[in-house]
């Protein structure tokens, strides 16, 4: 466990240096498949327990970008909460990431607005609604009668929304929160298209402490849903933002034995490979499309490879 905080604390060092505004991203690809909560600390279980019935897995079945993704399943009853590591309590921030749901199927997830100290089961804090992807009952009380539709409702459950939304089936869509802090009112855009305005943090009793982070949850044994891509982001993500979009390249194979391949759409113009004491072991300026990197004089372990691409760069886990 103490690694993965070490790893954590360089992967913030060296990932954001270019755009200080973005506070974290995640592509799921530096994870082994399974299990979650033990391998990034910014994901953990409502019940607190890593590798517990409601952690979710990382899947390679279906991705944004790359090879993987978390899924929020219907098989196990998953409830992850994507923790925000700044946690504000003003201002304006925005919370990112691609879904996909496959057709029939639902999804579901909510804004929690209190920290639960760690090391023990989450306590609700549960403030600007649910919200539901094909919630409707189709008969079987587990919904999925309304394929396309969502909402968002302050009612425990989805037999009634304040706001309704569509979302496309079967495909990777964009999900963009934006949460104006001051007027504790958020929005929300599909693919960049406005579903969720102005919706209040309100909900019962609850009291705005912090933007503690977002609850995925299995709602019922109707959900499936992917998330990929995640960007969490000090301010609103759809002005001016010039984050370093994880569609520009991928990384593989992971692990390496000698080529470590980056597959770009553009020039990479420098490469870095850090040890986990944040020592360069490895530096190359390929300024060319696709590179393959040479690290077999590397020892065997864990490395953090940081691409940078114009003013932009990111930092990816990588084992050899």
């Amino acid at each position: 466990m103490k690694k993965i905080y070490v790893l954590a604390l360089l992967m913030g060092a060296f990932s954001f240096s270019s755009n200080a505004q973005t506070e974290l991203t995640d592509d799921f690809e530096s994870y082994n498949l399974g299990p979650l909560a033990a391998q990034a600390p910014h994901w953990r279980t409502w019940s607190g327990v890593d590798g517990g019935a409601d952690d979710a897995n990382v899947t390679d079945d279906e991705a944004s970008s790359g090879a993987q993704s978390l899924l929020i399943s219907d098989n196990v009853l998953s409830d992850m909460i994507l923790l925000v590591p700044s946690a504000p309590i003003s201002g304006t921030y925005s919370i990112q990431w691609y879904s996909y749901i496959p057709a029939g199927k639902s999804g579901y997830f909510n804004m929690q607005a209190a920290l639960t100290p760690e090391g023990s089961a989450w306590t609700q804090a549960l403030m600007g609604g649910n919200v539901y992807f094909n919630c409707k009952d189709d008969g079987t009380g587990n919904g999925g009668n309304t394929p396309g539709e969502g909402g968002v409702t302050g009612q425990i459950d989805c037999s009634s929304y304040d706001q309704v939304f569509n979302y496309p089936e079967d495909e990777w869509f964009k999900v963009t929160c934006i949460y104006n802090i001051d007027s504790q009112t958020w929005d929300m855009l599909i693919n960049d298209n406005p579903a969720v305005s102005a919706y209040p943090f309100e909900f019962g009793p609850q009291v705005f402490i912090e933007l503690a982070g977002l609850d995925f949850y299995s709602a019922s044994s109707n959900n499936i849903m992917y998330v990929d891509d995640v960007t969490l982001y000090n301010g609103d993500i759809t002005i001016g933002v010039d984050e370093f979009s994880a569609d520009k390249f991928s990384v593989y194979p992971n692990p390496v034995k000698d080529m470590l391949n980056i597959k770009s759409s553009v020039a990479v113009d420098n490469v870095t490979v850090y040890d986990l004491l944040g020592k360069v072991v490895l530096q190359e300026n390929p300024g060319k499309i696709s590179p393959a990197i040479n690290v077999s004089n590397l020892a065997s372990g864990s490395y953090l490879v940081k691409v940078t691409i114009g003013d932009s760069s990111k930092t990816v886990k990588v084992l050899k």
